[in-house]
């Protein structure tokens, strides 16, 4: 590689970008994760297919509100940190 290049990821292996709101994407990922194995793993955990239908609803809604609280508190972080130092980076 040419040594003034820009690489996407800088030569330095897979990165994310700094954000207040890292945390909250790797939330996101890990219930993502969990709730493929759970529809994978829920057919043979459950019988009945309105137990399932109950399991599944449960864990999507229960993860969508663990995501929206999360980004709510970082969000009001920042925009009290931002408060706080009027003056600093935007």
């Amino acid at each position: 590689m040419a040594e003034g290049s820009r690489s996407v990821t800088g030569g330095k292996g897979m990165t994310v970008a700094p954000s207040p709101l890292n945390e909250v994407k790797l939330d996101l990922a890990i219930i993502l994760v969990v709730g493929g194995l759970l529809l994978l793993a829920q057919g043979r955990l459950l019988d009945g297919l309105l137990a399932q239908l109950l399991v599944l609803t449960s864990y999507g809604v229960l993860g969508m509100l663990w995501i929206v609280v999360r980004a709510h508190k970082v969000l009001q972080r920042i925009a009290r940190d931002r408060e706080s130092h009027p003056d600093g980076p935007q």
